[in-house]
């Protein structure tokens, strides 16, 4: 038996191992998984190129619980090692195996067979949990079985071992303070969580299935069942596959695969496949989404070679795509590393702009290719759409072909289109277009239908975000353009043309008729304007400036406003007196003070409950005061 020290440069190297290595314990065995599917990977290479002349099978991975001697096992069928090459891929830890077997057949085609290859010091990570690690290995070449023991030292023991079959058994001596990685339901939940697409199937215990019946069974016959290996991964996702292998039912097949939880179907996929100038494949999910912008309980998931690596994925996929469902799959993402080193790393820019190509393609794609359902799919995908055209420049270039205006006649019309329909009547004296919105039919029902007895368009703009975006298009417009809420103001006062209402109260007049409703209403919530308006239009009405109102609900959905201090103001609005409505008249010739602060008063509750603003208190003395008239009447 040979013993000796492994070498490595520092003494302490397995505490820094316990500490230090990764984060989360549980890592381990997804490394040592890892380490086993490269094993099996390498020897089906091997016999691909013809240098190992054996039958390799259909060769899996077992993990094994031993509770009585609280070891856990995992078992491959790979190449195993020779006790020269234990010596090296174990004891010398700055060698990666599988990073030299890619160097030695780099110019076969070893890249192509998924060898994992860059988890490094992922054999160590074995006494984060074990406090005594064994190896029995033998190689797939006619040399004696190797066993090798080491107790979270530096010193090993090395002796030849009497295993007959090719392959290796890792054996974990778990820690006291780790026993919950020797219950089944534990291991059961890490390996569907790391390795549920591992390209080699794994195996962890068996399970009882029921055989199909044949043709000519009798009405009571039960199916026979039989005991099976329960392999708990899919060695073949979808996103290993070729876009043309697959149909539509394949890619909601494993939609339902990778998010069990989830009922609805997608509303489309992506399906990402490049090899140059890196490598990614993967497929992401349009699922229905909320328009409260809540996070998604279901992310997208990274993997590397098929092994899972995390579900954050900030910083490699572009943030408004975080929305998304699906699985990314790339060799050359750096793992285990800063946010920081992310953003700054170059193969990893190219990715995030290669996905967000992709993604602006299929939208476009979709839209021109049936844009009546690209419609329908509308309000569960445009929050997507509307905060990638704010986050990311390439994407708002992209999007201005395909991002729809929904009106509220329920059309929807592109920027080019909407342009082209309202220049003619929505172009102010001052040669700037108009669009016209509104957040709620309901709610503003009212001045919706003064804009439309006008001929004008209205559209429905009711997303979080939408105040940052139409924000970002009146600037990319270069100012050419202006959104206006279409109850920010009277209809004649938010396109402005040259013609003007002739008042029929004098100034003098106007300002008394002021002063009567500032003696009424509270300054600190309303600034009162006598205006000329059309005789038929309202006597009173409550208007919040676009301005104001946009910058409050830019800073309530995160950015702009705040810079103004505008979050925290409180609500102010216009209180509009129309000076030609016949109620003002009435006002201003009423014979006591009483009488016209009533009509004050009533009308301004008339122009709150307008609004929906007539609430508490106010709301049930109105009430009140109407049912007392009905009943005097």
């Amino acid at each position: 038996m040979a013993k000796g020290n492994i070498n490595v440069s520092v003494e302490n190297i397995f505490p820094l191992i316990k500490k230090f290595l990764y984060s989360d314990h549980e890592i381990f065995l997804r490394e040592l998984i890892s380490n086993a599917t490269d094993a099996t990977l390498k020897l089906e290479h091997l016999v691909r190129i013809g240098e190992a002349k054996i039958e390799t099978g259909q060769p899996k991975i077992e993990v094994k619980i031993n509770k009585e001697d609280n070891t856990l096992h995992i078992i491959d069928e790979g190449v195993g090692m020779t006790q020269d090459e234990v010596k090296k891929y174990i004891n010398e830890v700055a060698f990666s195996g599988a990073e030299e077997f890619l160097e030695k057949y780099k110019d076969s085609d070893a890249k192509e067979t998924g060898i994992i290859g860059h988890f490094g010091l992922g054999f160590y990570s074995a006494f984060m949990v074990a406090n005594k690690v064994e190896i029995f290995t033998k190689s797939w070449k006619d040399e004696p079985a190797a066993h090798w023991t080491c107790e979270g030292t530096t010193e090993f023991s090395l002796e030849e071992s009497d295993r007959t079959t090719r392959g290796t058994e890792i054996v974990l001596h778990i820690n006291d303070d780790e026993k919950e990685f020797l219950e089944d339901a534990r291991i059961n939940e890490l390996l569907v969580k790391y390795n549920k697409f591992m390209p080699v199937p794994i195996k962890f215990g068996t399970k009882e299935k029921e055989l199909p019946l044949p043709d000519d069974a009798k009405e009571d016959e039960k199916p026979k069942k039989v005991t099976v290996d329960n392999i708990i991964n899919n060695p073949d996702p979808a996103w290993t596959k070729q876009p043309t292998e697959l149909e539509e039912k394949d890619y909601n097949e494993f939609y339902r695969e990778l998010y069990p939880t989830q009922f609805e179907e997608p509303l489309f996929h992506i399906h990402l496949n490049v090899d140059y100038p890196f490598n990614l494949t993967g497929i992401l999910y349009f699922p229905k989404l909320s328009n409260d912008m809540a996070m998604q309980k279901d992310k997208i998931q990274l993997y590397q070679n098929q092994v899972f690596v995390t579900d954050n994925v900030e910083g490699i996929v572009p943030e408004f795509l975080t929305m998304l469902k699906g699985v990314i799959d790339s060799p050359d993402i750096p793992l285990n590393v800063s946010r920081s080193y992310l953003q700054a790393d170059g193969a990893v820019k190219k990715i995030s702009s290669y996905i967000t190509r992709k993604v602006a393609d299929k939208l476009k794609s979709l839209f021109n290719n049936s844009r009546e359902d690209f419609e329908k799919k509308w309000n569960d995908i445009k929050v997507v759409i509307e905060y990638g055209m704010l986050t990311e420049d390439k994407f708002f270039e992209k999007a201005q072909k395909f991002n729809l205006f929904p009106t509220v006649d329920d059309t929807y019309l592109t920027y080019e289109e909407l342009e082209e329909k309202i220049k003619a009547n929505q172009t102010d004296k001052d040669d700037k277009l108009v669009v016209l919105y509104a957040s709620n039919k309901e709610a503003q029902h009212g001045a919706i239908k003064s804009a439309k007895d006008k001929g004008y368009e209205v559209l429905l703009l009711d997303s979080p975000i939408v105040s940052h975006l139409i924000q970002k298009i009146e600037s990319e417009k270069e100012n050419k353009v202006s959104f206006v809420r279409v109850d920010s103001d009277h209809i004649d006062n938010l396109i402005k043309k040259d013609e003007e209402q002739v008042s029929k109260l004098n100034d003098e007049e106007k300002e008394k008729l002021k002063e009567s409703f500032e003696t009424v209403v509270p300054k600190e919530k309303y600034t009162v304007q006598v205006e000329a308006l059309a005789s038929d239009s309202a006597p009173v009405m409550i208007t919040q400036p676009e301005f104001m109102r946009r910058m409050k609900e830019m800073q309530q959905s995160g950015g702009g406003g705040g810079m103004f201090g505008m979050g925290n103001m409180p609500e102010m609005y216009n209180l509009v007196v129309n000076a030609n409505h016949p109620l003002a008249s009435q006002i201003l010739s009423a014979d006591q003070k009483e009488s016209s602060e009533k009509m004050i008063k009533q009308s301004l509750d008339l122009a709150l409950l307008s609004q929906g603003m007539l609430k508490g208190e106010a709301l049930t003395n109105f009430v009140n005061a109407n049912f007392d008239k009905l009943q005097n009447s």
